[in-house]
């Protein structure tokens, strides 16, 4: 996704795939917390391909990715959610909001977490769900109207917030799946927003969800890059291997190339990586992030092979391309070509 989200904190190891919709960085997510608003444009580009820590290399979508930020719209919903005749709402938690003889909330007790997660964050005046994508709204039809209301305020305020708080982001998409756990654009919110704040474990578990709700493949880079996260990098080859991913878009396809060099990194396979890297359109003349990005992660991988002279080649090709300065390829081979005078 452009810079921006889905939702977001600094990558762990280089760059993190695109939580953005149809920009690919996830395959396209089909709805989520970015997607979620309309208002949401562009794709977060924070893939992961070259080490964890220092490189700079991935623009903040998404979600990601595509998750995906108030940076990366994933506007596109599938719509493919459960049938209209199927029940979709969550459970509410015992002892939430439970209404006096007048009307009032009895609130006499502290609220237990599960209560104040059903409850969610405060819901802010300007936000009232039109927001959403069409699509999106689309998925909430087969709610109760004032459910249905509640559910996309919710799903808004995650796509709002993703960018600048995606921990209060997270906190909203899950007060939407307390409500409606069964539609899986609401799963895919919450797994866009865990992956956003961090909490790779529960963003797996959610993007699994929607992955079974509606059969999309869209999460694919976002959920190997998970299995990098929990430390487990050969699942995440394993899911860049899927068949599914022969049908990408290009730009998908190099998101999910930067997960599986990042994983062959992780594993100390810096050659099998550069060979990952190597096969994809490095000399692209697109100057779009996705680009950037591929570019960026091959250099920072030549200089952790010891290939320098080859990594300030291409941090210089980084750099020529990276007009809006999403890496730090400039400074980069600065510090390379003081190494070598």
């Amino acid at each position: 996704m452009e810079k921006g989200s889905a939702a977001v904190a600094e990558d762990r190891r280089g760059q993190r795939p695109s939580r953005g919709g149809s920009d690919g960085g996830r395959g396209g997510s089909s709805g989520g917390a970015r997607g979620s608003s309309s208002s949401r444009g562009g794709s977060q580009g924070d893939s992961r391909g070259g080490s964890r820590g220092d490189s700079r290399g991935g623009s903040r979508s998404d979600s990601r990715g595509g998750a995906s930020r108030s940076g990366d719209t994933r506007g596109k919903t599938g719509g493919r959610g459960p049938s209209a005749g199927k029940p979709t709402g969550g459970k509410r938690p015992a002892g939430a909001q439970q209404r006096g003889p007048r009307g009032r909330a009895e609130d006499k007790e502290p609220r237990t977490a599960d209560q104040a997660a059903y409850d969610g964050p405060d819901l802010p005046e300007h936000i009232t769900g039109i927001e959403l994508d069409r699509g999106v709204r689309a998925q909430l039809k087969g709610l109760p109207e004032k459910l249905a209301a509640r559910v996309a305020r919710h799903l808004a305020a995650a796509g709002a917030f993703i960018d600048e708080d995606p921990e209060l982001a997270y906190r909203h998409a899950l007060a939407a799946r307390a409500r409606a756990s069964r539609i899986a654009v609401v799963r895919e919110a919450a797994g866009e927003t865990a992956y956003a704040a961090g909490h790779y474990a529960e963003a797996l578990s959610e993007l699994r969800a929607a992955k079974r709700m509606n059969g999309a493949t869209d999460y694919l880079p976002i959920m190997a890059d998970c299995h990098r996260a929990l430390g487990n990098p050969e699942q995440a080859i394993k899911l860049a291997k899927t068949p599914s991913v022969a049908n990408f878009s290009t730009e998908a396809k190099a998101e999910m190339t930067l997960v599986e060099a990042g994983a062959r990194r992780d594993m100390g396979q810096l050659d099998a990586a550069l060979r990952t890297l190597e096969l994809a359109p490095l000399t692209s003349k697109s100057r779009s992030a996705w680009v950037v990005r591929l570019r960026y992660a091959y250099a920072d991988t030549l200089e952790a092979a010891g290939r320098e002279s080859d990594a300030l080649a291409w941090f210089h090709r980084t750099h020529a391309i990276d007009s809006d300065e999403l890496t730090d390829a400039a400074e980069r081979a600065e510090i390379l070509e003081r190494r070598q005078s």
